[in-house]
């Protein structure tokens, strides 16, 4: 099984890059958001790989960083979710917001993915509430290698992290925190500090 390439992008479509490495080219299937933060053509990049092996194909899924990865393998888990299906949210929903939109119950922001109907979007976010905790901490420490901008745009490990870690510290399962802290960004704003984050948290704890 092939676990990391590291090549110099020969070609990026769509939906899938073409690497070149040591000559060889290995063709890797990726979502819309690693295929935006790849470098251009023929610089080098570094892809963490996920193999999938079936009795007609052999296909490579790559990953910018193992959260992305552990995200796409998590979905795949999910009866229903095809690696297309997984694609298409991580091609709509980084990895920290994943991680808050499960823990909230939030099947609309869920369904937003190409192809995932409120049906498939309610049955994952039911599937993996109790696994988002565990996969929120890797991808908000993935945030930085995924690249600056993108960390500071989608802020899936920093304030919305720090909020719910203070709510974990008050004694609230992180599960719980994680919902908390996404209905107090959406009704605060994306530009809202932590503090006021934290304190609409506790409200939506306590109410």
């Amino acid at each position: 099984m092939i676990g990391k390439l590291r090549g110099a992008i020969d070609e990026i479509d769509e939906e899938s890059l073409l690497l070149d490495v040591g000559g060889v080219g290995y063709l890797v299937f990726a979502s819309s958001r690693t295929l935006a933060d790849l470098p251009p053509r023929g610089h080098t990049a570094t892809l963490v790989i996920v193999t999938h092996v079936r009795e007609d194909h052999i296909h490579l899924y790559g990953f910018t960083d193992r959260a992305e990865r552990d995200w796409f393998n998590l979905l795949c888990t999910v009866q229903g979710v095809s690696v297309r299906h997984a694609l298409a949210i991580l091609s709509v929903l980084a990895p920290g917001k994943l991680a808050e939109a499960i823990a909230a119950q939030d099947k609309r922001t869920v369904s937003r993915a190409n192809g995932v109907g409120p049906k498939l979007a309610g049955r994952i976010v039911t599937e993996l509430k109790d696994k988002a905790p565990g996969l929120a901490a890797p991808a908000a420490a993935a945030a930085p290698e995924a690249g600056a901008a993108e960390a500071a745009a989608d802020d899936g490990g920093g304030v919305s992290e720090d909020a719910v870690s203070a709510l974990v510290n008050l004694g609230y399962q992180r599960a719980q925190a994680f919902g908390a802290v996404s209905a107090a960004r959406t009704r605060l704003g994306d530009d809202a500090g932590l503090d006021a984050i934290i304190r609409e948290g506790l409200k939506e704890l306590t109410a």
